[in-house]
């Protein structure tokens, strides 16, 4: 069995787990990508949306049975080790790092660019380099504190980023003009791929719901429920705020910010403000959860004894993995600070979809009779026997091959770089447990 993290506090339930994963969900591409989605598609747009969310329901289902079995930290990164053995393990807990900590870098620059809309003195020298070492250093901070009040700041952070966007649903709806809900033509065959990589932006994420396991008060249970939750959530907001942006705004394929521009014709100028303040919601709300998982995957890989056992520390009096809490930030604001997280985070669709893949595939490997000993029955069967894991990968196997020229080569540096960290992390330690004890020191797992 692996490990169940039973140092850290079990303090998470299921609704702070589903919060964790809409806030990871809905971010800023919300309030941007229904222009870039009517220009691929045009008026089916509401189609495609709801396609995307079958498809990856389909995933989040293949979370929800391997999640059953596990109850310790690391989500697909110990599915992947128990299915695939350590070294597929190992980059996929390494690329959901090294993407997560990237994304972290370009969501704390976002949220600078922001709100230098507002005060154009944030995005300067110092100040630029004050206020990001501030908001990463808080965020930090408040996760060593305690997985409680990660958690908390979380749940406040999706609230006040759901409140703007059920608000533009709930008045806009009465607003829209239906013969602009009509398409017009065909499906546009050509276009789709583009189009559904570019929700596969807005739509990723959920898979941050079992990473934190290891702090669920029941994970066996309460992942799977998050995961469905999750995904049926965010396709219902995702598609409904579409909807009244293509039915109320005319330009919605030109528009630069789609949301603020339709909600000014129909809340006027409060309404786009509102729009404004809630995207920035939705970028700070991403950064705390970026610091939440990345940490925890951290932690996970030294737990597992694939990291120097730095990384997986608990300290005494928080019980949270600091030392992965501190150096993952330290990491994101580095990267952050020098600009070099875009071509980085050219990577994160690769990642996500190896991520994908490698669950799915866990889902049908871990039913062999041979992993019966070794593991937990499943909480939750999925029904029709292989039909739904193989349709999801399927599924993630013809997204990865829509995957551009610069996602994939820098997706591939860091599969390899990955494959070099793991040979040099394993050699190390090695030697270490190779080393003889000193004589009265405690045996080391």
């Amino acid at each position: 069995m692996p490990p169940t993290s039973s140092t850290l506090k079990r303090e998470l339930g299921r609704w702070d787990l589903t919060a964790i994963g809409i806030n990871m969900v809905i971010g800023a591409g919300v309030f941007l990508v229904p222009s870039e989605v009517a220009a691929q598609v045009g008026r089916w747009g509401p189609a495609v949306y709801l396609a995307l969310g079958f498809f990856s329901l389909l995933v989040g289902l293949c979370f929800a049975e391997v999640g059953s079995r596990f109850e310790g930290t690391g989500g697909p990164y110990l599915y992947t080790q128990a299915a695939f053995g350590r070294f597929a393990a190992f980059e996929v807990g390494w690329m959901y790092w090294f993407t997560r900590v990237a994304a972290q870098a370009s969501v704390t620059n976002g949220l600078i660019l922001a709100l230098g809309f507002y005060w154009p003195w944030m995005r300067m020298g110092m100040s630029r380099l004050l206020l990001l070492t501030v908001v990463t250093a808080a965020f930090a901070t408040i996760n060593v504190w305690g997985v409680r009040q990660a958690a908390r700041m979380v749940d406040f952070f999706t609230i006040g980023k759901l409140l703007p966007l059920l608000l533009f649903i709930g008045v806009g709806i009465f607003f829209i003009r239906p013969q602009y809900l009509v398409p017009a033509g065909p499906v546009p065959w050509s276009h789709l791929p583009a189009a559904m990589l570019v929700l596969l932006f807005i739509f990723s994420g959920y898979e941050v719901i079992a990473v934190p396991a290891g702090e669920s008060k029941n994970p066996r249970r309460h992942v799977p429920f998050a995961v469905v939750a999750t995904i049926l959530a965010v396709t219902a907001v995702n598609t409904l705020v579409h909807i009244v942006a293509m039915g109320t705004l005319v330009t919605l394929a030109s528009s630069v910010t789609p949301l603020a521009d339709a909600a000014l014709l129909f809340m006027g100028a409060a309404g786009a403000l509102m729009m404004g303040l809630g995207s920035v919601v939705s970028i700070m709300g991403n950064t705390a959860g970026q610091i939440l998982t990345s940490s925890r995957m951290l932690f996970a890989l030294a737990e597992n004894g694939d990291l120097p056992a730095f990384f997986g520390k608990i300290h005494r009096t928080f019980r949270t993995p600091a030392n992965a809490i501190i150096f993952s930030s330290a990491a994101a604001l580095i990267l952050a600070l020098s600009g070099s997280f875009e071509e980085l985070a050219a990577a994160s669709a690769m990642a996500r979809l190896l991520v994908y893949l490698s669950v799915c595939g866990s889902t049908l490997i871990l039913r062999r009779r041979k992993f019966d000993h070794d593991l937990d029955p499943p909480g939750f069967r999925l029904p029709f026997g292989p039909l739904i894991p193989s349709l999801a990968l399927v599924f993630s196997a013809s997204m990865l091959l829509g995957v551009g020229k610069e996602e994939f080569i820098v997706g591939m540096a860091a599969l390899l770089l990955g494959a070099i960290l793991f040979l040099i992390s394993t050699r190390i330690l090695q030697r270490k447990n190779s080393l003889p004890a000193a004589p009265g020191a405690p045996e080391t797992r």
